[in-house]
């Protein structure tokens, strides 16, 4: 228990220390004289991680063996609040949290609203155990059931339901949404709070949708929340002031609330393939955030700017502005140097966006490495089956690469020998259900090139035509290329000359685009990012002399 003299090794402290151990085994435990030992720490004034070690530990004693729970509670509360920024403390304040939410089930509701603000503060602590912040919250939710708050109840309940669907323990999160809807829905209190819990519970549900791939399904879901939040902005902070003490919580102010809805707009219209629609949102989501970052330093606002940056990045690539892309790219390092927690939260995303960066500029061994970076990094299963899958088409495209793509497909699916045109039909039928755009247009392209080259210049028109159609609409560059080159092809496999020099002219057209823009980017200094695979993002980027890559292989 008292295991502490490596972080103290002052002679006073370890002797105070031995001498507390010393009681607390005796037989019987001279408890009160333990305790006397480690309350006289406090009189040398010790360092602050000392100090809040002796509070635990004192709070653990008078739990365990005194019936002074008001006093093991002050101690305990003490522990968690420590302002103690070292890595190694935070067993300290897990085991006083775990402590506290016993402590406060025990008392029920004789403990005032401080029990639940001591709880909050804990998450922080777990965030890297979520088992144990998910067992944390329904502590809350159940002490907040105890003291009659139904509202903090739900953001307790909430919480635990973003939690669940982190670890995509989809089975659990079902029943706990349905009754938050339920205590939404029945709760009478202050408007802006009824409203900011609503928007919770829709955040909850579009993005448990968007993780299923569900676009359509979810629009009633999303346009509730545009709808909740404009609710919201027409109501005044002060209407009502919550009667009971422990409803004196907020979720996110509803500014920061406005960001959020952007963001999950800004999510739906990437996976349903309306990329105009997704830079109109980003755009004024970032508007909003910096301006609020001009009188709020809340580092949720870093957090909202780098997602949405992450996202108006894929959508740079897949529209052909590469360079843009770049830029906004060194934008997402410059935030992540300010914040090794950003980075440490982003840094496989960051090295996965630059690995798709260099798939667009062909640079194949700098995005191998980018991405073999990011699934050092990573933890995340969708992450890591996304890099893989670019990681494949790294291989493919370099065609010299068969038994790394062997052996990346048996990592992806042992099972990987599946009647391929077969697949692609049911993957066309489930986007067309979901009105996911990209994801139809790509299958009609590649599915008409398989015709094509088994000769089956009709059935590959049907799929090339609505693919072109499809991609001008999204619009993606890069199927768009695909698609003018194969319909040259097939109309001159067909004799029709007239629309064969017309997709020509398209493919031509296209491929000029991406010519100019390839060699803007590859001209900026921020392209050398390519090369970084270590450590944090580089603070200084160096200008270099022209492109160094080609476009052959794309065009």
């Amino acid at each position: 228990m008292m295991a502490a003299g490596a972080e103290a090794p002052d002679s006073w402290y370890l002797a105070l220390l031995g001498f507390a151990e010393h009681f607390r085994t005796s037989s019987p435990p001279k408890i009160r004289l333990c305790v006397h030992c480690l309350q006289a720490v406090f009189q040398f004034k010790p360092p602050q991680r000392v100090e809040a070690r002796t509070h635990l530990q004192l709070g653990s004693v008078l739990y365990h063996h005194t019936k002074n729970s008001e006093l093991a509670r002050t101690h305990l509360e003490k522990a968690v609040r420590a302002r103690v920024q070292v890595a190694q403390f935070e067993d300290v304040k897990f085991e006083a949290a775990s402590l506290l939410s016993e402590l406060y089930c025990q008392q029920g509701a004789v403990i005032n609203m401080r029990g639940i603000k001591i709880t909050f503060e804990c998450l922080h602590t777990l965030e890297k155990d979520l088992v144990s912040a998910c067992d944390l919250l329904g502590v809350g939710a159940e002490y907040a059931r105890v003291v009659g708050s139904e509202y903090t109840r739900a953001l307790f309940l909430l919480s635990k339901g973003m939690l669940l669907l982190m670890e995509r323990k989809l089975q659990e999160v079902h029943p706990l949404l349905t009754l938050c809807g339920q205590i939404v829905e029945t709760w009478q209190g202050n408007p802006i709070q009824k409203e900011s819990l609503r928007v919770f519970f829709l955040v909850l549900q579009v993005t448990h949708y968007l993780d299923a791939g569900q676009v359509k399904s979810v629009k009633p879901c999303l346009k509730q929340l545009q709808q909740c939040i404009q609710t919201i902005s027409t109501l005044h902070d002060d209407e009502i002031l919550p009667s009971n003490s422990a409803d004196l919580f907020h979720w996110l102010p509803k500014e920061h609330m406005c960001v959020l809805v952007y963001l999950v707009t800004v999510m739906h219209s990437m996976q349903a393939g309306y990329l105009e629609k997704a830079q109109k949102y980003t755009d004024k989501a970032l508007m909003q955030l910096e301006k609020l970052k001009m009188l709020d330093c809340s580092p949720i606002l870093s957090s909202f700017q780098v997602i949405l940056l992450e996202h108006i990045i894929m959508c740079r690539l897949v529209t052909g502005h590469k360079a843009t892309a770049l830029q906004e790219i060194s934008q997402v390092c410059q935030l992540c140097q300010q914040s090794p927690r950003l980075f440490s939260n982003h840094a496989a995303q960051l090295h996965t966006l630059l690995g798709l960066y260099c798939i667009s500029v062909n640079c194949m061994d700098n995005a191998e490495a980018q991405f073999t970076t990011a699934l050092r990094l990573t933890s995340h299963q969708e992450l890591w089956t996304f890099i893989v899958t670019n990681l494949a088409s790294v291989y493919i495209r370099e065609g010299n690469r068969h038994q790394e793509l062997y052996n990346l497909l048996e990592r992806i699916n042992p099972d990987h020998n599946f009647p391929v045109r077969r697949f692609l039909r049911e993957t066309l039928k489930m986007s067309n259900a979901e009105d996911l755009n990209r994801l139809t247009a790509c299958s009609l392209v590649l599915l008409g090139h398989i015709f094509f080259v088994l000769g089956n210049h009709r059935e590959s028109n049907n799929m090339v035509v609505p693919a072109m159609q499809l991609a001008s609409k999204i619009p993606d560059m890069s199927v768009q290329l695909w698609s003018s080159a194969l319909l040259k092809d097939l109309n001159e496999a067909c004799g029709n000359s007239m629309e064969a020099h017309e997709a020509a002219q398209m493919h031509q057209n296209f491929s000029q685009q991406l010519l100019q823009d390839h060699i803007a980017a590859c001209s900026l200094p921020e392209h050398n990012l390519i090369s970084w695979t270590e450590g944090p993002p580089p603070v200084q980027i160096q200008a270099q002399n022209g492109p160094t890559t080609s476009l052959a292989s794309l065009l």
